[in-house]
């Protein structure tokens, strides 16, 4: 006798009923010393933008002193100018921007967790952060480093005691992103909503896992190689000095150990920024979901394999410069992936070309950009030409400023909205992403060609035959810098007049945008369950059992069905 077939039914997640912590009391309590992960991205926020208003001053600085040939500073105080303008810039301005402000601000809220695994680990890792930018700041009053960002011995070796605090301040922002990388990994692996599996999160929450992992692994070689280093200073321990018999090559190779995955720990936010604002302002999904989303953690593995290619110049084996060069243009492929995906997202869609959208396809050309010039960087023979002149200045600015900062400006304009619960005013975003973008180009572009001219990096006077361009450069990086007061006048214009922004202005689909502007200290008063990637903008949303605030679906006109009905 035949036997039906049992039949199954698909299991569908409930979500999560649990306790919800009262929300703490009092200014210090709750502002200062606060444990909620959207305080402590806003503490990010401030304390990354103060030192970002610092680092451009000191841009301009060098800027002014590069108008005329003959320069206006010392060469010593150049050089520490040029040395913190590009400390701050990486550890206390776009690491605490893309991974502190955004990945504490956004992550957490897109996987449906009420706070991140380890809050009092996430208040000490910032707590670091300020100590560590006042520190280096100081390092002026002591003879600031002046080896660059890089600090190469033997050079550092002979600095003033600001190199030791360098590496203190530095030391300091590694302990604080280890901290903050641990953190992120395990509320990522532990605390997703129920059904949020790995291919259903979204992009940023992927490209913050990836950069979590940099953090942890790349950041403990930095810290290595700067406590080497400030213990030769201190007490003559000899591992970088050659006359000592240590080696300076040593330096260079931790530190470029975790330099070069700093890059990607700079820029794959920035990645994970760009996949959500091109998908909500195009009307269309994303193209490519899983192949943007592995990308990110190949080019992280990727990023481990290629720091040497900052070293052809040094003396290296000559049979190690191959390999190397073949690894860095490989590391292309998964990059050039999530830029075809972009760019076949945008195809046929119905563009809203908002400020944030703007800044995202500023990025997209800025970077790709700064990409092509990395290939030049990448081949032996062409790198030993270009590597110590301006067309690397050219070539890092294009990826970390085209790159990261844009991606920065884009995420500011696309969750500002629901950080402060009020609307920015478009059109004059619109007028900082158009004059960003021309001075942009205009100051960083010409250094490509100086550099294939010969004019030398680091230099506080030139020959005169590169004054011209030089010129050029300094007068259009004067308008890159007043463009930053429009978004600044924005920020206080919103807060005094801008409309209330409701829980979904942009119509977007992932899951912070299903609370209300701002989200609760509790953010989700019940944890959603999850049964599909949030990207298709034809279908309902998948959550259920999600109290969405009124509002919540009426800016999405594709997708007026409401939630999903629970189960």
């Amino acid at each position: 006798m035949a036997v039906a077939a049992p039949t199954t039914t698909p299991t569908i997640p409930r979500p999560v009923l649990d306790h919800i912590h009262p929300e703490p009391q009092g200014f210090i309590r709750k502002y200062i010393f606060s444990i909620d992960h959207k305080i402590i991205a806003f503490q990010y926020f401030i304390t990354a933008g103060l030192f970002f208003v610092i680092a451009g001053l000191l841009a301009e600085m060098i800027r002014i002193d590069l108008l005329k040939h003959t320069g206006v500073l010392t060469p010593n105080v150049y050089n520490q100018v040029y040395s913190v303008h590009g400390s701050m810039m990486v550890w206390l301005v776009i690491i605490p921007f893309v991974s502190g402000a955004f990945g504490n601000f956004v992550m957490p809220l897109q996987i449906g967790a009420r706070d991140v695994a380890f809050p009092w680990l996430n208040l000490a890792a910032f707590w670091m952060f300020p100590p560590a930018g006042l520190i280096l700041l100081a390092s002026f009053f002591f003879g600031a480093p002046d080896a660059g960002w890089t600090e190469y011995p033997p050079i550092s070796l002979q600095a003033p005691y600001g190199t030791s605090m360098w590496c203190m301040a530095i030391f300091l922002i590694g302990i604080s992103s280890t901290l903050t990388g641990i953190n992120f990994l395990v509320t990522i692996f532990k605390m997703r909503a129920p059904g949020m599996t790995f291919t259903r999160m979204p992009l940023f929450v992927w490209a913050s896992a990836a950069t979590a992992g940099l953090n942890m692994i790349a950041t403990t070689a930095l810290a290595a190689a700067l406590l080497a280093l400030y213990l030769e200073r201190t007490f003559g321990v000899p591992f970088y000095d050659p006359t000592k018999g240590g080696s300076p090559l040593l330096w260079q190779h931790m530190f470029w150990f975790y330099s070069h995955p700093a890059v990607y720990i700079m820029i794959l936010p920035a990645f994970g920024i760009i996949s959500e604002v091109l998908p909500t302002f195009s009307r269309k999904p994303i193209f490519g979901y899983k192949m943007i989303a592995f990308s990110s953690v190949a080019i992280a593995l990727l990023g481990f394999m290629v720091w040497a290619h900052h070293m052809f110049t040094s003396g290296m084996a000559p049979w190690l410069q191959l390999p190397f060069m073949i690894i860095t243009m490989l590391i292309a492929i998964p990059t050039g992936i999530k830029i075809f995906s972009w760019m076949a997202t945008l195809w046929g869609g119905s563009i809203e070309f908002s400020a944030a959208c703007l800044f995202a396809l500023g990025f997209l050309i800025t970077f790709t950009l700064g990409g092509v010039t990395g290939f030049f960087l990448a081949a032996v023979p062409a790198d030993l030409h270009e590597h110590g002149t301006y067309f690397v200045v050219g070539h890092i600015h294009y990826v970390l400023y085209g790159g990261s900062v844009f991606g920065i400006y884009a995420g500011l304009y696309y969750w500002w909205p629901k950080m402060t619960g009020r609307m920015m005013n478009e059109r004059l975003g619109q007028w900082h992403a158009w004059i960003t973008f021309v001075a942009f180009n205009c100051t960083f572009l010409p250094m490509h060609w100086l550099g294939l001219l010969g004019m030398p990096r680091r230099v506080a006077m030139y020959d005169v035959e590169f004054e011209f361009w030089n010129q050029v450069v300094s007068i259009c990086s004067f308008f890159l810098a007043a463009s930053t007061l429009l978004i600044m006048g924005n920020m206080l214009w919103s807060f005094k007049n801008g409309k209330k922004a409701g829980p979904n202005p942009w119509g977007a689909r992932t899951l912070e945008w299903m609370i209300s502007s701002p989200p609760p200290y509790y953010n989700f008063k019940k944890v959603p369950a999850v049964l599909a990637a949030p990207y298709d903008f034809g279908n309902p949303l998948p959550y259920i059992g999600l109290e969405a605030e009124p509002g919540a679906m009426e800016a999405t006109p594709q997708s007026t069905t409401g939630l999903v009905p629970a189960h």
